[in-house]
C-alpha cells in the first residue's frame, strides 16, 4: 500500500510541474525595421520602410529599395505615439525562427511584381536582415502570421 501511495504522490507531482506555464517570456528584438518594396510601381506608397523600437516608431524618408547584400540605411522621423500604440504589437508576432534562417533571402521577393518585405532587427547583440516574398505560397507556413502582421501594420501607417 505504501509504495502505491508512493507511485501515485510521484505521477501526481510530475503532471502539476509538468503543467505549469514557463513564467519567462520569449525575449524579443531590440528594434525591427520592417517595410514592404514593390519595384514596378510609382508613387510614395511603394516602399515604405518603418523601425520600431520598444518605445518609438520612425518613418523612413529615403524610400529606397532594398537589397539582399546590405543592410537598409534610412532616413528616419519619429511618428506619433498614437501611431507607435497601434503598431507596437508586432514585436510579439515576430518568428522567433527567423534569427537561425541561413539565408537572408526567402522565397522569391517582388519576382513577379507582386513585392517584398523587408525585416531587420537586432536580437541579443546580433543585426539580421530578411527579404521576404510577399506572395506566401513561395515562403515557409511558419511565417504567414508575421507577413500578414507585417502587412496589416504598414497598411495601417499608410
Amino acid at each position: 500500500m505504501k509504495r502505491l501511495f508512493f507511485i501515485l504522490f510521484c505521477l501526481i507531482t510530475i503532471v502539476s510541474t509538468s503543467c505549469k506555464k514557463s513564467s519567462e517570456e520569449l525575449p524579443v528584438p531590440e528594434y525591427i525595421i520592417f517595410g514592404h518594396f514593390y519595384g514596378l510601381c510609382r508613387g510614395e506608397k511603394c516602399i515604405e520602410i518603418f523601425r520600431l523600437e520598444k518605445d518609438k516608431l520612425f518613418e523612413d524618408t529615403n524610400d529606397k529599395y532594398p537589397n539582399s547584400i546590405n543592410f537598409y540605411v534610412g532616413n528616419y522621423v519619429q511618428l506619433t505615439q498614437q501611431k507607435f500604440t497601434d503598431t507596437k504589437d508586432l514585436f510579439n508576432s515576430f518568428p522567433v525562427d527567423l534569427l537561425s534562417e541561413t539565408n537572408n533571402v526567402i522565397g522569391q521577393p517582388d519576382a513577379g511584381d507582386w513585392g517584398g518585405l523587408y525585416v531587420e532587427c537586432i536580437f541579443n547583440g546580433v543585426r539580421k536582415f530578411w527579404i521576404i516574398d510577399q506572395m506566401k505560397s513561395n515562403v515557409p507556413t511558419k511565417y504567414h502570421n508575421f507577413i500578414d502582421k507585417m502587412n496589416e501594420k504598414i497598411k495601417q501607417l499608410q
